[in-house]
């Protein structure tokens, strides 16, 4: 039985909500970027250009895994990127795609993001990586963004910008917004020169930590965490 939601107006809701944020957080400008969230049959794609303040709950397009779409509204020119992020994420509930700043002129040098900070490990791997370029909306493009995720869920995209998912919405913006963040405090670091690289032994040890990094105990399921925790007072 699928984990994943039914096509609902709170679902469509919190994609359009979600689509605002971009520019809000200064990670897109205008129409650029697109947002999608997995459905039990397929997945729902925010539209092709149109404004995010003008976005209702039908504006939102349900797509099936064959690449067919429902009514009279085109998704986004970016949904095939969608589709083949899904299937080669098959734990990935949400997906968000922004041309934010920062990540893209990393991305225009055709330049990832190294271990230059622990918090690399936030897109699941060592690093992100840069995909090839291939221009927009096509099997292409899809095809070099999944050879650049590999087993993670973030990379940039070759002088276009940055795509990144999560099982929710919540936790894709927030992948997107550190990918932006790491993108500007690379490009600052680089401005003395080339910064020291975390070894592959401090990157294995800071992945393991993620595994429990931001949870609660609730969500531990009573295995233990991966750095110390403070003792409970009753």
């Amino acid at each position: 039985m699928s984990t994943f939601p039914v096509d609902s107006a709170d679902l469509r809701r919190e994609i359009i909500e979600t689509a605002r944020a971009l520019p809000r957080l200064g990670l897109t400008k205008g129409t650029s970027g697109n947002v999608s969230a997995r459905t039990d049959s397929g997945f729902l794609v925010t539209p092709s250009g149109t404004p995010y303040e003008e976005l209702r709950d039908d504006s939102i397009v349900a797509l099936d895994f064959q690449g067919r779409y429902r009514g009279d509204i085109l998704p986004s020119s970016e949904w095939r990127m969608h589709l083949d992020f899904y299937l080669a994420r098959p734990e990935c509930g949400a997906v968000v795609h922004c041309h934010s700043p920062r990540a893209t002129a990393l991305s225009c040098h055709r330049r990832g993001i190294p271990a230059f900070h622990y918090m690399v490990a936030l897109a699941g791997g060592d690093r992100i990586a840069c995909a090839d370029y291939a221009s927009f909306g096509t099997k292409a493009l899809s095809e070099t963004m999944v050879a650049a995720l590999g087993p993670r869920n973030a990379c940039l995209l070759a002088n276009h910008g940055q795509i990144a998912g999560a099982p929710t919405l919540r936790k894709a913006l927030s992948v997107a917004e550190g990918v932006e963040d790491l993108a500007d405090q690379y490009l600052s670091a680089l401005s003395l020169g080339d910064p020291v690289l975390l070894d592959d032994r401090e990157m294995a040890e800071i992945l393991t930590k993620f595994k429990s990094y931001g949870k609660q105990a609730h969500e531990l399921a009573g295995g233990p965490a991966a750095f110390e925790l403070p003792t409970r007072m009753d």
